[in-house]
C-alpha cells in the first residue's frame, strides 16, 4: 500500500464521485476505479458501495479514512524533518485564520516572520472554518473561535474579546457611553450573511434576550462593513479590537461597549497534537500566541 492509493481513497471520500475525484487528481476515472479496487482487494473489504449512481462510505472506509490521513500526515512529516535538518529553514507552513483578523491584524506579524524566515513558505488562507481545516491536514495551524474537546489537537488559548457597536460619528447613538443589544433592534445595522461565526455568535446572544436582529445590509467583508459604517449606511457589532487597530483609517466611526449580555468571541490556536513541528512553526506559534497576549486586554 502507497500513499498513492490513500490520497486516491481521500479524493473518492471527500466527493463522493468518482468522475470529480478522477477530475482533482488529474487522472482518468476507470484508473482511478482500477485503483480504488485494487486497494479494497489487498485489504479485503469494500471501503464504498457503489449504489447506481450513488457513492457510499461503508464502515471500512470510515475506518481507514481515519487511519489514512495519520498515514499521509506520517509521510508529510518525515519530509518536512528532512527538509529541515537539511536546511534549517527552508519547508512550508500552512496556516488558517478567521477572515477579519487575517485582513486587519496580523499582515505585519507575517511581514516580521519572513524578514526572518525568507526561505519558508507562508501560505496563509482565511476561513471561518479553521478547525475543520486541521483536522482534515489541510493547514499545520488554525486560529479560530473555541471549539469543543477533541484530544487529537493541542489547543492554546488565545484570550477573549467583546464585540462593541460601529457607529458613524454623526449619528445620535455615538454620544453613548454604552448600548444594550436590546436598543438596537430598529436600528439600521450591516452584517456577515448569517453562517459566519462572527453573525451566528452575535445572533446567538440577541436570541437569549428574546429577540432577533433585522439588517439592513449583510456582506462577508470586514472591510466592507466599516466602510458602510463610514458611508452612514448602518452601524454593526464586531470585535472591539477590529476598530482599535484601525481607527486612523476610519476616524468617522465610534465604538460603544456593549452593556448587560455581550457577545464575547473566544479564541484558539489549534494543531495536531501528535505532528512534528519545525523550528519555524515553532516560533510562528510564539509569535502568534503573544501578538494576541498583547490584545487581552480591552477598555
Amino acid at each position: 500500500m502507497d500513499t498513492r492509493n490513500i490520497q486516491y481513497f481521500m479524493a473518492v471520500y471527500e466527493h463522493l464521485h468518482f468522475t470529480r475525484a478522477a477530475e482533482e487528481l488529474g487522472i482518468s476515472q476507470p484508473t482511478l476505479s482500477q485503483q480504488i479496487r485494487a486497494l479494497e482487494n489487498e485489504l479485503g473489504i469494500p471501503l464504498f458501495d457503489r449504489i447506481g449512481k450513488k457513492v457510499v462510505v461503508t464502515e471500512a472506509g470510515k475506518m481507514f479514512k481515519h487511519y489514512g490521513t495519520k498515514m499521509l500526515q506520517a509521510e508529510m512529516d518525515i519530509k518536512t524533518a528532512a527538509t529541515e535538518l537539511k536546511s534549517g529553514n527552508q519547508g512550508e507552513i500552512r496556516l488558517a485564520a478567521l477572515p477579519s483578523d487575517l485582513d486587519f491584524r496580523l499582515v505585519p506579524l507575517f511581514v516580521r516572520f519572513k524578514t526572518k524566515y525568507p526561505d519558508t513558505r507562508l501560505q496563509v488562507i482565511s476561513t471561518i472554518f479553521a478547525h475543520d481545516e486541521v483536522l482534515n491536514h489541510k493547514v499545520d495551524l488554525g486560529i479560530g473561535l473555541q471549539g469543543s474537546t477533541d484530544d487529537r489537537l493541542t489547543r492554546i488559548p488565545l484570550g477573549s474579546e467583546p464585540y462593541h457597536l460601529f457607529v458613524h460619528a454623526d449619528s445620535k447613538l455615538a454620544r453613548r457611553k454604552r448600548i444594550k443589544l436590546e436598543d438596537l433592534k430598529d436600528h439600521p445595522l450591516v452584517m456577515y450573511p448569517k453562517g459566519y461565526v462572527g453573525r451566528d455568535l452575535v445572533d446567538a446572544t440577541c436570541r437569549k434576550l428574546g429577540f432577533e436582529l433585522s439588517t439592513a445590509m449583510e456582506t462577508a467583508s470586514a472591510a466592507s462593513l466599516l466602510q458602510l459604517v463610514s458611508a452612514g449606511i448602518g452601524a454593526t457589532i464586531q470585535p472591539a479590537g477590529l476598530i482599535r487597530q484601525n481607527g486612523k483609517d476610519y476616524p468617522d466611526i465610534v465604538a460603544i461597549p456593549l452593556s448587560g449580555v455581550e457577545p464575547v468571541r473566544h479564541l484558539e490556536l489549534t494543531y495536531y497534537a501528535d505532528r512534528f513541528l519545525t523550528g519555524a512553526q515553532q516560533e510562528l506559534i510564539r509569535w502568534l500566541t503573544d501578538f494576541f497576549s498583547e490584545m487581552r486586554t480591552f477598555p
